[in-house]
Parts: structure tokens; sequence; C-alpha cells
């Protein structure tokens, strides 16, 4: 495995219920050179979420310890005590391992790792198709209660107007051709 992808970052965010996680597994199954970083966050975690696989659980009061220690690159509070953020040494990890680092994040925390990196990273915006869409897909996954899916649509809201902050927008709205043109768009960030 070649080292020149050492130091690149692939930042995907989306509104919730856009798609990129797919979009993230997807490119992951390429072998693109690409491993995951694994956000930290305070939530419990899913039914079906492992920790350290999906996130790294930390809860609300071992979060704000590595906030303490100055453990993130990068990390905000969500929603009320939600926090989401990126471990230093996830991506010291990645690097040395010579991948290139993809992230599956929200689009606050996928601006500020824009900011951070620069020109070493790519940040990749997935756009639902339509607003509707959106909501439809987030009333599919039936994960959430009515309020949590209300509190997500509003968010969205504020997410579709930074889109063009990014360096690519990706519109999902047939999933095997946006993982295609991802697929295009990461190669050719990379130099492949």
């Amino acid at each position: 495995m070649s080292t020149h992808v050492n130091g690149k970052c692939i930042i995907f965010s989306a509104p919730s219920g856009a798609g990129k996680t797919t979009i993230v597994h997807a490119l992951l199954a390429a072998q693109l050179g690409l491993e995951f970083s694994v956000s930290a966050c305070s939530r419990d975690p899913r039914p079906n979420e492992i920790n350290g696989k999906d996130y790294y659980f930390l809860g609300i009061e071992g979060f704000k310890e590595k906030i303490g220690e100055g453990a993130f690159l990068e990390w905000q509070e969500v929603y009320t005590d939600n926090f989401y953020g990126t471990l230093k040494a996830e991506i010291e990890r990645i690097w040395s391992a010579g991948h290139a680092v993809i992230f599956d994040v929200d689009v606050v925390g996928g601006l500020n790792l824009k900011r951070i990196f620069g020109d070493q990273a790519l940040a990749v915006f997935v756009q639902p198709p339509s607003e509707e869409e959106l909501e439809k897909r987030l009333r599919y996954r039936s994960t959430e209660t009515e309020d949590k899916i209300q509190q997500r649509l509003r968010k969205s809201g504020q997410e579709l107007s930074r889109a063009k902050e990014f360096d690519f927008i990706l519109v999902n709205e047939d999933l095997q051709v946006a993982i295609e043109q991802a697929k295009n768009v990461v190669t050719s960030f990379l130099g492949r």
C-alpha cells in the first residue's frame, strides 16, 4: 500500500437521513485506501451499534473529561448534553497505517474539519433530492421518536443552507449513481 494518501482526509457531511453513512460504507468497501475515523459521542449506543466501531461511546462525563485533556481535534455540543467529536489519536492511528481518513460527520463538524485540514481534505456534502424525501427517509428508519424527527428536520434546513461551503455537493437521488460519483471524486482527490 502506498503512503501518498498519508495526511489526506475525505469528509462526508449531510443532514440526518440524506444517505451519507451508506455512501461512506460503500467507499470503504471499494478498497480505495480509506479508513473510517470513528467519532466519539456522549450518547448511549443504539441497539445495532458497537463501541469502537460505530462510535466511541464516552458518556457525558467521559466526553467532558476528554475535552479537558485536549484529546479532540474538534468537538461540538450538537443538542443539549449531546456531544460529538474527533479524537486526535484516531487520525494519527489511521495516517500511521498509511491510509487516508474518511469522516462521516454532521455539517458543522465537517466544516470544522475542513477548516482544520485545509487542502489536505476533500469536503463532500450529501444532499437529499428534496426536503420531503429527507423526511420520508427519516421516518422510514423508524429509530426515533416524532419529537426527534421534528428536531432533525428543523436542523436540516440550516444544514442545507451551508452546502455551498463544501468542495463538492453530491445529490443522492439514486443511491448507486451517488456512490459512483462519490468514488470518482474521491479517487481523483487521492490521485489514484
